[in-house]
Formats: structure tokens, sequence, C-alpha cells
């Protein structure tokens, strides 16, 4: 078990240390330009995959963050939406919308954190100081599971749901995009030379795996039958 999570962390460590290593957004860049595509998801199997989240995001440089605070809510034992991407130092919101607690946690390098148990109606934020890879789960229900892409910029967005995407005011140069969606072993990505006020167009292809099994908080297996803990006042 432990094999399968490390292999996956394994093969995105790399897009933090592409990240962390990337230059600050050219001053003298002028006009942006777009990033245009869209992104084949297939089944380890061949088979292909349709309205399957994805990620895209551009590496190469750095800009500061926005003042939006992200959401991922606990909702029917799930974590909703399982997939987003911030730029570093923004915040998360955790809100809890299931009528008994939950315990969401990270044992990602690039973010280690552990927010308590906490019941319906009550949220909890993070702050993301770091670019990278950052798993999610909730340490009561095994099954919630959730990947937070953290970017050093602000070119990062969701495919659509037919796979299409737009990243918007791309300084010019040349860079690398990446997609990526959950249960993918790695990444996909590819080079680019974006000009001013002028559209680049890529195709990217990303091969889903099951999802890879995790362990709880304490670093032990999940016990089997584990109990759902309902609110008191419920």
């Amino acid at each position: 078990m432990r094999s399968l999570h490390t292999m996956r962390f394994n093969a995105i460590a790399a897009v933090a240390i592409v990240a962390a290593s990337g230059g600050a957004y050219p001053a003298e860049a002028g006009p942006g330009g777009r990033v245009v595509g869209t992104v084949k998801v297939t089944e380890a199997d061949g088979k292909p995959v349709s309205g399957a989240d994805v990620i895209v995001y551009m590496l190469g440089f750095n800009e500061p963050p926005g003042e939006q605070v992200a959401t991922i809510a606990q909702k029917g034992r799930k974590f909703v939406p399982d997939l987003i991407s911030i730029t570093v130092n923004e915040r998360v919101s955790f809100p809890n919308n299931d009528p008994f607690l939950h315990n969401v946690f990270s044992q990602s390098p690039d973010r280690q954190f552990d927010l308590g148990s906490y019941k319906r109606g009550e949220s909890k934020e993070k702050q993301f100081p770091k670019a990278g890879v950052v798993d999610v789960y909730c340490n009561i229900h095994p099954e919630m599971a959730a990947t937070i892409i953290v970017v050093p910029n602000r070119r990062h967005t969701k495919a659509d749901a037919t796979g299409h995407f737009v990243l918007e005011g791309v300084p010019p140069g040349e860079w690398t995009v990446f997609a990526y969606s959950r249960r993918s072993t790695r990444p996909t990505s590819a080079k680019v030379t974006v000009k001013a006020g002028a559209d680049t167009t890529v195709e990217l292809a990303i091969v889903r795996g099951a999802e890879p099994q995790h362990l709880n908080k304490y670093g032990e297996k999940y016990k089997e039958g584990t109990q759902v803990y309902k609110d008191k006042d419920k």
C-alpha cells in the first residue's frame, strides 16, 4: 500500500521542484498571450474518460497570489471538489456540510496539517506557502481524498467537461504547461513558446489509474468498518 502512494508522490514531486525554481514575472513582458488547447484523459486500458476534472497550469515564472479563498467542502462523505489549483500563499477553506464529524489532514511534505475533528456548520482554513502537490484526506472516512495543486503563478485553470482550456495573460517566453487529473501517476507536460497577443495551441494526454491507497494521520491502516461519528446535536 505504501509503495503505491510513494510511487505517485515521487512522480509528481518533481513539479514542486520545478515550480520552486521559477523566476520572477517578467516586468518588461507587456501584453501577454494565451495558451489554449485540449486534454484527453484515458484509463490504463485505453478507454476514454469523459468529464474528468483536469487542472492545467504553467511553470517557469512567479506571480503574487490573489485574495480569493478556495473551498473544498465535505459533503456526502466526499471532498467537493476533489481537485483544485491555487497560487502560492493563497488559502483554502474546508467547511463541513455533513451531519457528522470529519477530520481533514495532509501528510504531504509540501504542506502537512491536521484540522482536527469538527462538526456540520463549522469551517477551517489553511494557507499554502509552498508550491507543490498536497494530498488531503479525512482521518475518519478513508474513501475521502482530494488534491491541491499549488502553483507559483496565477496561470492555472480547470479544463471544461470536454477537455478544453484557456490560460489567459501568459507572459511572452518559453514555458512549460502541465495538466494533471486525480488518479494520474504523473502530470503530462509540453514546452510552449508564447507571443504577446497571440494564441499558442497545445494538445495534452493523461493516463489515469486506480485511486492510490493511503494511511490515516497516524501512519496506520484504517480500521475496517470505520464508524461514522454523528453530531450529537443532530
